[in-house]
């Protein structure tokens, strides 16, 4: 019961002389009653007092009665949310939010979990900091000619390391370096140790200017998930010489292996580009998995080193691997192309331009 209904918990308020019935039975009392003169009434004038005590304890009474009702309606609880219904922020009860989805899903909802895609205008990782978290290099030196170790934590805006991530691509976290002049390119997956430190051995790099990508998918205190690219510059010391970019084509080798790819890629515009790799007898490859599908596709932009999320379809269109690709602007890309055959991972380069 609300603390306002005191007419039903408190003790008896009318006293036993009015109970008594001053009244004659059958006549209830009334205002006019209380107000009219001891002669008009015919008696005496102790019975207009008692009447008019009587009428004040019921009119008391009646008022009691209203005012608590009004204060119960005030102070009455709220209506329970229904289990697995919205909130009041619009997200739903559900798992947690771990689930996979691909790099680039815009905010969609999924079990009951709210997915939230960082990013900006198409190409990501152009800063340290995005979304809500940013990438903490332990060291931005990296050893040039020898072999080394590359090692960071992603914190949140309290300056927290962040230990839960969704597994997105079969992995739950992407590493991409690359040398500044796109000659040098390594996808990697590191590990995370229980304080948040994610760490990756690296093989002999050479002298330059260097840059890693962050590619995860945080999974924040409510349970919703934010996939965000976070980028940083990194330095192997000793002199650096930068290549050319190679010309644009749509075909390249490596270790015997062609891939050929049809699709002109737009501005603003999603685009498929099929791939179709091929081995040195011109039949198509024996692809495998990798990383969820057919192959994985980086596409990084010349000058800036902008980002761009691929999206591949999970299953083949006969022996061609679906990637779609939506260019933020005109210029150069170089793209990376990842396939697997015989449980050996190669990775076939493109230069790309958009008009």
């Amino acid at each position: 019961m609300p603390e306002s209904s005191s007419v039903t918990s408190g003790p008896d308020v009318v006293p036993d002389d009015a109970a008594a019935g001053a009244t004659p039975l059958g006549h209830a009392a009334d205002a006019g009653d209380a107000a009219r003169p001891a002669a008009a009434a015919g008696g005496p004038v102790t019975v207009d007092r008692e009447t008019l005590r009587l009428a004040l304890v019921v009119g008391g009474l009646v008022l009691a009665v209203l005012l608590g009702f009004g204060l119960g309606r005030l102070n009455a609880p709220a209506a329970p949310a229904r289990s697995g219904g919205p909130s009041a922020s619009g997200t739903t009860a559900g798992d947690g939010g771990m689930h996979a989805h691909a790099p680039g899903t815009g905010a969609h909802t999924h079990d009951g979990a709210t997915v939230t895609q960082g990013g900006g205008d198409g190409a990501a990782g152009l800063s340290v900091t995005s979304a809500g978290y940013t990438l903490v290099p332990t060291s931005t030196e990296l050893a040039a000619g020898r072999a080394g170790e590359l090692r960071f934590q992603i914190r949140d805006d309290k300056r927290r390391a962040v230990t839960r991530f969704a597994v997105v691509h079969d992995k739950p976290m992407h590493v991409i370096v690359v040398r500044r002049d796109l000659s040098g390119y390594l996808h990697l997956h590191p590990t995370m140790a229980a304080d948040g430190t994610w760490s990756v051995p690296l093989g002999p790099l050479d002298p330059g200017a260097w840059r890693m990508y962050a590619d995860f998918t945080a999974v924040a205190d409510d349970g919703g998930q934010v996939a965000v690219v976070l980028g940083a510059d990194l330095a192997a010391p000793g002199a650096y010489r930068p290549r050319p970019l190679p010309a644009a084509a749509t075909s390249a080798t490596v270790d015997g292996f062609t891939a050929a790819y049809t699709g002109t890629p737009e501005v603003g515009r999603s685009v498929p580009l099929r791939f179709r790799i091929t081995g040195a007898d011109g039949a198509a490859a024996p692809l495998e998995p990798y990383l969820g599908a057919y192959g994985h596709l980086v596409a990084l932009r010349e000058g800036d080193l902008g980002y761009l999320h691929v999206h591949p379809e999970p299953v083949r269109d006969g022996d061609e691997v679906t990637f779609w690709l939506t260019a933020p602007g005109p210029g150069n890309y170089r793209m990376f192309l990842d396939f697997q055959v015989g449980g050996v991972v190669r990775t076939a380069e493109f230069t790309l331009t958009v008009a």
